[in-house]
């Protein structure tokens, strides 16, 4: 037996030559394409599996975290914007009770009125300090309080927005002087502290002083003496107690 013949078995054995080469699923051969469009497809599939069930949800979270976040900074900046409006409206207390009281200060009270004759004695006196021997002295010959106690303005003397807010002492007041002294003595009334009215104001010639027999009659020089007299009325701020007395008072009676 040669070796040929040996080798003659190959002759008579079929082979499937159609056989396929690559794995088959389903009745499909699985070829290197159609193995990379399945992978691409489970791909995208994992992709949106993790997307829907990953990232989703965490971006959600996200969303909500930045929402609470900026929810959080609204409430902050409003509250910083109340504590500045709260600094704002205390200042702006501040300057009015600063206001308040600078207006207040322009009003009479129970001190001002106890050093006001003083004060008047003063401002009449002070024009006689250059004035000669012989001629016109400037004299408060009268200062006379018309009550005890300042009265309540309910009567709309001084407007119907001061009724129940403001009282007022009146005062009867003659001086004695020329024309000069006596408007003098007038404007440095307006310039004293409280708020003073001048009311009832009337001027006449002042009658000569009689002659007394025996006595040295000095010629007076200058201008004649004039008699002036009016009523000064001091207004001072009613306080709590006496606006609601005031208010009270100011109500009809219902029987």
């Amino acid at each position: 037996m040669t070796l040929s013949e040996d080798l003659n078995f190959a002759e008579g054995t079929e082979f499937d030559t159609a056989s396929p080469s690559n794995p088959v699923i389903f009745g499909i051969a699985l070829t290197p394409k159609i193995g990379g469009i399945i992978v691409g497809v489970l791909g995208l599939a994992g992709a949106g599996y993790m997307l829907m069930n990953l990232v989703m949800p965490a971006w959600e979270t996200f969303q909500q975290q930045q929402t609470k976040q900026n929810e959080l900074q609204q409430d902050i900046d409003q509250k910083k914007a109340s504590i500045q409006q709260i600094d704002k409206v205390k200042q702006e207390q501040a300057q009015a009770k600063q206001q308040q009281l600078q207006v207040l200060a322009l009003f009479a009270n129970e001190k001002t009125l106890d050093t006001l004759l003083l004060d008047l004695n003063r401002l009449v006196e002070s024009g006689n300090t250059q004035v000669s021997f012989n001629a016109v002295r400037a004299k408060l010959r009268k200062y006379v309080p018309t009550g005890k106690d300042a009265e309540p303005i309910t009567d709309g003397s001084l407007g119907s927005l001061v009724n129940g807010k403001l009282k007022r002492s009146s005062i009867n007041i003659e001086i004695i002087g020329t024309y000069e002294q006596t408007q003098s003595i007038l404007r440095n009334i307006e310039r004293l502290q409280p708020l003073l009215i001048v009311k009832d104001y009337q001027s006449s010639l002042a009658p000569e002083p009689a002659i007394q027999p025996g006595k040295v009659v000095v010629r007076r020089v200058g201008p004649a003496p004039i008699s002036t007299s009016f009523q000064l009325q001091a207004l001072m701020p009613l306080n709590p107690e006496e606006v609601a007395a005031a208010a009270k008072a100011a109500q009809p009676n219902n029987k």
